[in-house]
């Protein structure tokens, strides 16, 4: 969380930079992290079922607006074309990539400073998310949590990057945009030179600042959330003073690591703490197969055979002889 907050800090600063030109630089980014710290810890305090619910809906409709101006402000045609093209391209490489090691290459810097990194960012992620997710979801059956929450998302994101990416490639491929050089050298730019190019690009950049301000806010103010129910024994509803004691550290690891080495440091950090983790999300996944494979083992079966629907059709439902609920169905 304190590598995502960090890197939030670094796009808002981005964004400010761009569009207000304010002073880019740790002292800057230390303010937009203070900023940010106030803001979760507020909804935070007030619980899931007001502030992180009200904000988390706000942030699904300003981003569901801001996507869909860019896609009909954008290169509608050529947006669509390329959903097509690189799902194709995706579902075709994503057995052989996940296997991709820089074995047979001289220089392995893309697996290693890219695919990985986002990779053990999941992992890292996995504890709180998965926690949260299920604080929020009880209630729910196996097959609505999966499709709820990787089927769903997955979709939306294939969408996402499509329609900004997608304008961003268009950019630079016919319109003689500099958007992969940016990327390159100050990459928290990147998102607000591709929507300066559109209409109303400054009001556009605006919007842009306050959904990335919200999306680190409500991801700060879940793991804030759950952090303090793992630290009092699960408790549903930890103490205010218990989540801000955790809000206060996340924004003082996100501060140091900063001011350690910015990117570069956020990574290592996140790498460093993905790696041990993975050993435990597989044991995780043994637990879990066991813990269904027992509920199943402990479910009674229901009643079936000939003896059962015989008994069934002779007991007397209101004077007459009728088949009951307990009767099998054909074809089951």
């Amino acid at each position: 969380m304190a590598t995502a907050l960090g890197l939030g800090a670094l796009q808002l600063n981005g964004g400010l930079t761009y569009v207000f030109d304010a002073p880019s630089g740790f002292t800057t980014q230390l303010i937009i992290i203070s900023v940010l710290t106030v803001a979760y810890l507020i909804s935070a305090a007030t619980g899931v079922d007001k502030g992180i619910l009200i904000l988390s809906l706000i942030n699904m409709v300003i981003a569901l607006c801001l996507m869909l101006f860019v896609l009909f402000a954008g290169p509608t045609v050529f947006l669509v074309e390329t959903f097509t093209k690189t799902i194709g391209t995706y579902l075709g490489n994503i057995v052989p990539m996940s296997f991709q090691t820089p074995v047979f290459e001289a220089n392995g810097a893309w697996a290693e400073g890219w695919t990985l990194f986002y990779w053990a960012w999941w992992v890292s992620w996995a504890p709180f998310v998965g926690t949260f997710i299920a604080r929020i979801s009880k209630g729910r059956t196996i097959k609505e949590f999966v499709l709820g929450v990787i089927f769903a998302p997955t979709i939306l994101s294939f969408i996402w990057f499509t329609i900004f990416g997608g304008t961003a490639i268009y950019l630079d491929l016919f319109e003689g945009g500099n958007i992969a050089e940016t990327a390159a050298t100050d990459l928290p730019t990147a998102l607000f030179d591709t929507l300066s190019s559109l209409p109303l690009g400054a009001v556009v950049s605006i919007v842009a600042i306050v959904l990335v301000s919200i999306f680190f806010v409500t991801s700060a103010d879940s793991a804030t959330f759950v952090l303090g129910s793992m630290s009092t024994d699960g408790s549903e509803n930890p103490a205010p003073a218990v989540k801000l004691t955790w809000g206060l550290i996340i924004a003082l690891f996100a501060s140091v690591l900063l001011y350690a080495g910015g990117l570069n440091a956020l990574q290592t950090a996140t790498i460093t703490a993905a790696v041990p983790f993975s050993i435990v999300m597989m044991c995780i996944c043994v637990s879990l197969m066991k813990s269904l494979r027992a509920e199943f083992d402990e479910t009674p079966a229901e009643p079936s055979g000939p003896e059962t629907s015989e008994a069934a059709e002779e007991a007397p439902v209101g004077g007459a002889s009728q088949p009951t609920a307990a009767a099998p169905r054909r074809g089951k």
